[in-house]
């Protein structure tokens, strides 16, 4: 979960397929409406990935809303996220991500941020995973 689903979950969501095994659910959702922004595209394609067609989405939008774990990359999100299992057994976790939309700069500076993002939630997820590929 992230702030609008734009940015920093659908790269941990397409990421996340690399370490889990085939056949796991994984859907990444934001706390509010968010819209598709290109610079993802253009980070995600320089290790092979690809968003497609999809589109960012609210928590709220997702068809499945039961998870064994659910991980926030924002603030915002990790706080929806603890009220939203408060009386589940779902374990909720935090990792601290920066938003790279504040990153100023040409844009090889701008998507530098980007990148710089897509590769901490890479690291990330190989720590908690533990499957290097």
């Amino acid at each position: 979960m992230c702030g609008m689903n734009a940015i920093r979950s659908p790269m941990a969501e397409l990421l996340a397929h690399r370490y889990l095994p085939r056949g796991t659910f994984i859907a990444s959702a934001g706390v509010r409406p968010g819209e598709r922004d290109p610079f993802v595209d253009v980070v995600l394609e320089e290790v092979g990935l690809d968003l497609g067609r999809r589109q960012p989405r609210t928590f709220d939008e997702l068809e499945d809303d039961y998870f064994d774990l659910i991980v926030s990359l924002a603030p915002e999100a990790h706080h929806r996220a603890l009220e939203m299992t408060r009386s589940s057994a779902v374990e909720a976790v935090y990792w601290p991500t920066p938003d790279p939309t504040v990153a100023t700069g040409t844009r090889d500076q701008i998507v530098a941020a980007y990148r710089s993002v897509r590769d901490h939630i890479d690291m990330m997820l190989k720590k908690r995973f533990g499957r290097d590929l």
